[in-house]
């Protein structure tokens, strides 16, 4: 398991979790940097269906999206841009999500950006009682149920994986 300092050390993400109130499970584990959400999921033993990565896309509009979808699956771009009402959307590129979001590729949790943008979650969330998504930082999990995830984002749940 993760290092008493790793375990002690909260990202914004926790932090606004836990001052939500929201029922919620923090798993910690310890990694040699970034792994796959397959990896992930396959470290903790959970069902890659369960375990979400979230992806920051920009859309020709200028404004930038956050899409929640299973590890083990592709984002559809063009469904992803039809769920929030754009033409297109596009991935942004991996230098710029630190500068956006206060997060690291590997490491990026719809909780806790420096802004808080429209997010859009895989709708087989609802299958679920619980999903695991980024706490915040490479070796950081949370788990909770989606509908205490969308009382603290607002998503909106449609069918965005290929």
């Amino acid at each position: 398991m993760a290092k008493q300092k790793d375990a002690a050390k909260k990202t914004n993400a926790v932090r606004e979790v836990e001052a939500a109130g929201v029922a919620h499970t923090v798993i910690n584990f310890q990694t040699e940097g970034a792994l796959s959400g397959v990896e992930v999921a396959q470290l903790l033993g959970e069902d890659q269906d369960r375990v979400f990565k979230t992806l920051v896309t920009q859309a020709k509009s200028g404004e930038h999206y956050v899409f929640m979808i299973p590890v083990a699956c592709e984002l559809d771009l063009k469904k992803a841009a039809a769920a929030v009402g754009e033409k297109a959307v596009a991935m942004i590129k991996a230098r710029d999500l630190l500068p956006l979001t206060g997060y690291v590729h590997g490491g990026c949790s719809p909780i806790g950006m420096k802004t808080q943008f429209r997010t859009a979650i895989d709708e087989t969330a609802q299958l679920f009682d619980t999903i695991m998504f980024s706490g915040g930082r490479i070796g950081c999990q949370i788990q909770m149920s989606p509908d205490d995830l969308d009382s603290l984002v607002g998503l909106t749940f449609a069918d965005l994986t290929v």
